[in-house]
């Protein structure tokens, strides 16, 4: 009997052991949830909407673009603005305007981000649906001035009071508001010793944009992870920043010196790993211009 039932049991444990592997095989075989393989891109140059619209909607079809942030110079006329928009609106294209200076974070800096949205405020006002800004990003980046490093608590208590102000205005033009960030400000205090200064934006705009420059896809998720879990959790929109364009700041920062099959394939596995996140819009990519001329280049070292 001792032994028949050592042997049974030994039965047992060849089959839980053999149904373990099994349901193992069937969860990596199973397909994972959908990617999102939106993309949005910073078009800084606005100049060249003139005479490059048709390449930048063709481009931005091709690429997967669903957003475009588009920077407002003031050299650049409205009814320009209104073909182009209206042109990538066709092509079923949401356009953000975009701008920032890093001194719009100082008090003193308030009335130019109220300018941006005064003039956005007329622009849509006098436009068709489908020639309307459709959003409005700041990119307002003060730690690149030297009074970050001497006052920074003082310069988030005046960065957060004009951006309590812009998101009023914005909200008061029923116009989603979005925001450009670095990685690194989730640890980085609020205004007045609050929380991170990350979830403090995240909880007032519609979007972030996570400037996570990495050449590593699985690196770019992680430091975007705790804005992404933020955003869940507030029920906001994640953008994963991906830098393509040349950077004297260290070649690990972009894909600029990447060949074009790791760029796509370390793209693809952070919008995988993005995925997994409700509040995951898509990746952000710096930038339009960076972009093309990668694309280009690398057609061109084919050809060769």
């Amino acid at each position: 009997m001792r032994f028949i039932s050592a042997k049974a049991k030994l039965k047992l444990i060849s089959l839980v052991a053999v149904i373990g592997l099994l349901l193992l095989l069937i969860l990596i075989l199973l397909p994972s949830g959908p990617v999102n393989e939106n993309k949005a891109t910073w078009l800084w140059d606005a100049s060249i909407i003139r005479s490059d619209t048709d390449q930048i909607i063709e481009f931005s079809g091709r690429e997967g673009i669903t957003t475009i942030f588009l920077q407002i110079q003031r050299g650049v006329d409205a009814e320009e603005y209104r073909s182009f928009v209206s042109a990538a609106h066709q092509q079923g294209i949401s356009v953000h305007a975009l701008d920032g200076q890093p001194e719009w974070a100082y008090e003193a800096g308030r009335s130019q981000g109220m300018e941006l949205l005064n003039w956005l405020d007329e622009y849509n006002a006098a436009s068709a649906p489908e020639e309307k800004f459709e959003g409005v990003q700041f990119d307002v980046e003060p730690y690149v001035l030297r009074r970050w490093d001497v006052e920074q608590q003082q310069v988030v208590e005046e960065w957060s009071a004009n951006m309590e102000v812009w998101v009023a205005e914005a909200n008061r033009q029923n116009l989603p508001i979005s925001a450009a960030v670095p990685f690194w400000l989730d640890s980085t205090p609020g205004p007045g010793g609050s929380d991170s200064f990350s979830r403090w934006i995240i909880e007032r705009t519609d979007a972030i944009a996570v400037m996570a420059y990495r050449d590593s896809g699985e690196q770019m998720y992680e430091l975007s992870k705790e804005e992404l879990e933020q955003a869940d959790e507030l029920g906001k929109l994640v953008w994963i920043g991906m830098e393509l364009g040349d950077t004297d700041e260290g070649d690990h920062l972009t894909f600029f010196a990447k060949s074009e099959q790791e760029m796509e394939d370390e793209a693809l596995h952070a919008a995988s790993l993005g995925s997994e996140h409700a509040s995951f819009a898509g990746l952000a990519v710096h930038h339009y211009e960076a972009w093309v001329h990668k694309r280009t280049a690398m057609a061109d070292d084919e050809n060769r």
